[in-house]
This record gives structure tokens, C-alpha cells and sequence, in this order.
């Protein structure tokens, strides 16, 4: 293979790999997780990222609709969450990871569903640490 062409297939494979790398960054959401809580207002499992829509009223009664994002729904699937798992007038809560922003969304970590499951919805089959946050003996 010429210099050229193994030079050219560098190059094309450099511009399709930064995007791909940037796209599955999630540099715009702090490492530090947040607790939040409100009513579902829509649940859109589409890919490439499912999105749970949430209202969240704070201490003076101001709502804010808030947008929490997830995987895919295939990955939502394997861990037991599809269109049932969570609907529209649902009160959930979530531990997740704020934008950096200060904006109102997050990526989505542990959810507490009206049935009192908790699901890591990142897919680490994890826990949450017991803080008082989330109903742990539902």
C-alpha cells in the first residue's frame, strides 16, 4: 500500500473517530451526582439516547421541567426498564449528574420508580449508598 493511500485512510478514519469519541463524551455533565424529585411528564425511549422528562417544583413553588438522559433502549431493556417501567404522572426520584451548565438536565444514574425500584440506569447493577435519599426497604 502506497504512502498516499494508507495516508488517506488515516485521515478518513481520524475525521469519523473524533465524532464518534466526542459524541460518547459526557464532558458536559459534572462528576459529582445530584438527588432531584418530581412528576414524569413524558418518556421518549428513542436512540441513540432515551430521555425521561420530569416537572420539578422547589422550595418556592416554581416549577421546572427537567430533562434526565439515558442510554438506548436496547441497553434500557436489558435492565428491565421499557415503556411500562415509568409513565406520565409518575413521582420519581433520581441520583444523576448535573449539566455543567447549571441547566436543567442530567444524565441519568440510579432512578426510583413509583414501585419503589431502584435501577442503575448507567447499567452497573449497582446500588445506591443508603443516605436517606431513595426508599431503600421498598
Amino acid at each position: 500500500m502506497s504512502f498516499n493511500i494508507r495516508a488517506r485512510v488515516a485521515i478518513a478514519a481520524a475525521i469519523v473517530a473524533v465524532p464518534v469519541w466526542a459524541h460518547h463524551s459526557h464532558g458536559n455533565y459534572a462528576k459529582e451526582f445530584m438527588d432531584i424529585e418530581g412528576v414524569v411528564t413524558e418518556v421518549a425511549l428513542v436512540n441513540p439516547h432515551s430521555w425521561v422528562f420530569i416537572d420539578v417544583t422547589d422550595a418556592n413553588g416554581q416549577t421546572t421541567e427537567w430533562a434526565l438522559e439515558a442510554t438506548n433502549p436496547r441497553a434500557l431493556a436489558q435492565l428491565g426498564i421499557n415503556d411500562e417501567y415509568i409513565g406520565p404522572g409518575d413521582n420519581i426520584k433520581a441520583r444523576c449528574h448535573p449539566l455543567r451548565d447549571g441547566g436543567p438536565g442530567c444524565l441519568l444514574g440510579f432512578l426510583q420508580a413509583k414501585d419503589g425500584s431502584i435501577i442503575d440506569w448507567d447499567g452497573h447493577d449497582a446500588r445506591p449508598e443508603d443516605d436517606g435519599f431513595f426508599d431503600m426497604a421498598r
